[in-house]
Order: C-alpha cells, then structure tokens, then sequence
C-alpha cells in the first residue's frame, strides 16, 4: 500500500488550536477554512448582545460550521484573564476588530505574546493596522473600490457593479488571512516565535488582480470598463440570454475552443472577422447574442454538451448543488438540513471528516475551559460571576 492510499481524517491542520472572536464576514469564513482543514477553533461570543448587524439564527449560520463556541463577558476583568489564560495554550488567534479594540480590552497582541510568545496573531481589517484610512468604517463594496478593482467590474456605459462581497470581504480579506496564518505557522516551526498577520481587505483585494497589473504592463488591457477580454469587451467571453430567458456562459478564449463555439452556432469562420480584432466585437456580439436568443437553455446544453467550446448554463445556487458533476464529486454537504459548499481543498489523504453543526453562542463554554486547564471549581466561578455564559437548551 502507497502511502498517499491511507487516508487521514483529521485533516492537514489537526492538533492546531486557534482562538476566533467572533464577527461577521471574512472573520467566520477564515476561521471555517481552518476548521475546514483540521483545526480545532474556539469561537469566543459575546455573553451579552452580539456582533452582527443582522440577526441571524446561529444555528443555520454555516459558515460557522466546525466551531466550538466560549461566551464571555469582555466588559468583565475575569473573563479578560481567563481569555488570556486560554491563548495560553492555543497556537493562533483572529480578530476582525478595528485596529485599537483589541488593546483596549487588554487582549492586544502585547498581552497575549507575553503569555504565548509562540502565538500566531491574525488581524483582519478593511484597511490594515495603519495608513489614514485605518480607523474608518467600510465595507467590501468601500474596498473595492480603493483597491482600482471596483472601476473593473461592469459592462461598457455602465456603472461599475459590485460583485457581491466575494472580492474583497472573502477572497482579498478571509482567505488571505488563512494563507497568512498558515504561512505564520509554518514559519513559527523555524524560529520558535509567533507573530501578527496583518491583513487588509482592500490589500488582498488588489492582489487578487495582479494578473491585470500585467496585462496593463504588457499593453493588453484597455482603460475603459467593459472593452478587454475578460470584462464583457469580448463576443467570446460573454453572458447571452437564450430563447427563455435563460443565459449561457461563454468562455471560448482559445482559437481551438473559439472554433467549436462557431461550430455551434452555425456560423462559417471563414465568414467572420478574425477573433480578436476588436473593432469588430461589439458588432459579433450582437450577432452571438441574436443566435442564442433563438433557443432555450436546454437546447444550447445539449448543442455544447460533451465539447471544448467552454459554453456552460448559468445555473441557481439550487440547480449547482443538484448538477451532475457536482454530485459525482459530492462538492456540496448538507448541515442542518441545509445544503452548502463542502471543504477544499481536498488532498490525497489528510481530507477533514465530517463537520461538527455550527454552535450557539455559550455551547461548549465549559467542555473548552476544561478542555484548556480549567477545575470544576474555576470554571463554576467564572460562572457565577458573570465572566462566562453556559448555554442552556431551552
């Protein structure tokens, strides 16, 4: 037997012990990456009030899934010690504070380094630790558009159009922040020392589109929105609706694959103008697009299936959880009766095992103070003080 054939349910980040403090956004979906990947994360809530905007039915907040969850009172000096008393033996921390919040509660990376020098100190900000923006609120849209991203996103003549919070709040902010940590990690196994990862939505967002720095060094990206080949500027690397209303998504960039997307529109090449001259495109798109309103969604899958011309359906967050492929790689799970993205990566044999539901606010309190040292008698105080709250069911 291989060694990559036996299979490690535990996940590449097992044995690691990381502190969130809970938050909204690219906080929750850092911390599920980890805990995606083996980590065991202990979730610190608030014991009065809480830290979202929206309320939200914790138990189906997914993207809290694989959490153990501590609830304490910040305003109250026991839970500050017993909280540092926890980093102790924990090998990272994340925050989504603004900079300053976390010394003011006296859990800065100061405190916590002199009790944990080993400690990797993660830092999720909008803007970053400094710079004149860094008290100032914000939210992705705000980032996006500092980063010279937002101004990207759009068809020609039109406003710029967010994309969601995906850009910024979980690729430039959450999953930066997991790479960074990850990175502290392994660095720590040289020095010995932990330290702070810094990361700035506004930052990752930036770095999320380096490949267009390049293209713009290299003179292949137009200023204007919606006129450069991964922008909507494209006939080839467009969205056109179909017969009920419906659309198809095209991606033919290759000339090999640009062919066989003629091929299925029926349109002779010899015909056309060639595929990147520009001055053409907004002519050959509307010939594209009038093709593909003449059939339904259905009739272009079956036109496309099994080809290289990269014509796939748009599909609904519904219809991609039931999508064949999809199901063939099981790439969605099901918690509390809900359906949602499964954990990658995946690996040849550290894959995490199943996910543990997504906590409420107090549920494991006592099981984690035990779990990091705490008697019977210490954690019945912290109790009775109001320093941490054991959730009750019902």
């Amino acid at each position: 037997m291989f060694a990559s054939d036996i299979i490690d349910l535990m996940g590449p980040l097992a044995g690691y012990r990381i502190i969130e403090f809970a938050g909204i956004g690219p906080g929750p979906f850092c911390a599920m990456m980890l805990a995606d990947m083996g980590a065991e994360i202990i979730r610190i809530d608030r014991a009065v009030g809480s830290a979202r905007s929206i309320a939200v039915d914790p138990k189906l907040d997914i993207t809290a899934r694989g959490r153990k969850s501590l609830a304490v009172d910040l305003k109250n000096p026991r839970a500050i010690v017993a909280v540092l008393r926890v980093c102790a033996r924990a090998d990272a921390l994340l925050e989504g504070f603004r900079p300053g919040v976390m010394e003011r509660l006296g859990l800065g990376p100061e405190p916590c380094f002199a009790v944990n020098p080993r400690l990797v100190y993660g830092r999720m900000t909008g803007w970053g630790q400094s710079g004149p923006l860094s008290q100032t609120a914000g939210h992705d849209i705000n980032y996006l558009a500092i980063s010279g991203n937002l101004h990207m996103f759009g068809r020609s003549e039109e406003r710029p159009s967010a994309p969601l919070n995906l850009v910024a709040d979980m690729g430039g902010g959450g999953l930066m922040l997991a790479f960074g940590m990850t990175c502290a990690l392994l660095e720590r196994q040289r020095s010995g020392q932990g330290q702070v990862v810094d990361a700035a939505m506004f930052e990752g967002a930036a770095a999320l589109a380096t490949s267009v720095y390049a293209q713009k060094a290299m003179g292949w990206w137009q200023p204007q929105r919606g006129a450069n080949l991964l922008d909507s500027g494209a006939p080839f690397y467009e969205v056109y609706a179909t017969k009920d209303r419906r659309y198809m998504a095209v991606g033919a960039i290759e000339p090999q694959f640009y062919a066989l997307l003629l091929q299925g529109l029926q349109l002779d090449a010899q015909s056309l103008p060639p595929q990147l001259e520009r001055n053409a495109w907004p002519a050959l798109k509307l010939r594209f697009a009038a093709i593909f309103a003449q059939r339904t969604l259905a009739e272009w899958v079956q036109i496309f299936a099994g080809t290289d011309a990269c014509v796939s359906p748009v599909l609904t967050p519904e219809e991609a959880v039931t999508h064949e492929h999809a199901r063939a790689r099981n790439s969605f799970q099901r918690t509390v009766n809900h359906p949602h993205p499964a954990a990658v990566p995946r690996y040849s044999r550290s894959n995490s095992g199943e996910l543990s539901d997504p906590p409420v606010s107090g549920q494991h309190s006592e099981q984690v103070l035990q779990e990091f040292g705490f008697s019977a008698a210490e954690a019945h105080a912290l109790q009775a003080c109001g320093a941490v709250k054991q959730y009750q069911n019902g």
